[in-house]
């Protein structure tokens, strides 16, 4: 249905998109969000709610805006290799299991070297949820470069959204979302590494003397593996996105 009217409805999603991107404000409908309960796996306990996910069901323009604001801020952080050189999953060639190719490689060297590795894992429960929106946009903007009508445009999608749930039938009143990004947005797997970016730094900058740390974000699980080997140029990319970023994003417009 949707195909036939595009004709007619393209100028007007247009429109929609751009007038929200150039006014640096995200619509109040569109951070409505409607969460479907999601097991995380068959053999859980489902009488348990911590072993479901919640799933954020958007509409279908403000997921569309999303994917207009998510290509843009991505060209810009490829074009200024600002993404973070240890972060796999949720970056394009960098999955889970680049993550567990990368470990096994360091961990077999550093066994050819008669060298001892430690192997730390940090489970985030709840990942998503845990991000602040002061901290988010205060790192867009110093680390990123992410200012102006862009930094606007984040500020307005982050404040003032709601959720309601929906289970069996039956939905609940909305609540204010104050904390997190939608699971199930566009927009939340990469403003969560973003958000997450300063950690490899301050892990290297307070090892520096001691030891190579290599660490490795998957999804809400960070893996730091240490050997007794020491490279500086290999931390320089790192180090680098330590200082605040002097290049900024520009919001481009999709074409009428």
């Amino acid at each position: 249905m949707l195909k036939r009217c595009a004709h007619a409805l393209v100028p007007i999603i247009t429109n929609i998109v751009n007038l929200s991107l150039s006014s640096g404000s995200f619509p109040s409908l569109f951070k409505q969000a409607t969460l479907t309960p999601l097991l995380k796996k068959p053999s859980l306990d489902k009488e348990s709610l911590n072993n479901y996910r919640p799933i954020s069901n958007l509409s279908f323009l403000s997921k569309l805006t999303e994917r207009v604001v998510k290509d843009q801020i991505t060209e810009h952080l490829s074009t200024n290799s600002m993404f973070n050189a240890f972060q796999s999953a949720y970056t394009k060639f960098h999955s889970t299991e680049t993550t567990l190719l990368s470990v096994h490689d360091d961990l077999i060297q550093a066994m050819d070297k008669q060298q001892v590795t430690g192997l730390a894992l940090l489970d985030l429960s709840a990942a998503f949820d845990t991000i602040d929106h002061f901290i988010l946009l205060h790192r867009l903007s110093t680390w990123f470069g992410v200012c102006g009508m862009a930094r606007s445009w984040f500020m307005s999608y982050l404040s003032n959204r709601s959720f309601s749930v929906q289970c069996n039938g039956l939905k609940s009143a909305p609540s204010d979302l104050s904390t997190g990004v939608p699971q199930g947005s566009v927009l939340g797997p990469i403003l969560f590494i973003l958000y997450t970016t300063p950690l490899s730094s301050l892990l290297l900058l307070t090892l520096l003397h001691k030891h190579t740390i290599c660490l490795l974000l998957l999804s809400s699980t960070t893996y730091m593996q240490t050997t007794h080997n020491f490279t500086f140029h290999s931390l320089r990319p790192t180090l680098r996105q330590h200082s605040p970023s002097s290049r900024k994003l520009l919001m481009l417009y999709p074409n009428g």
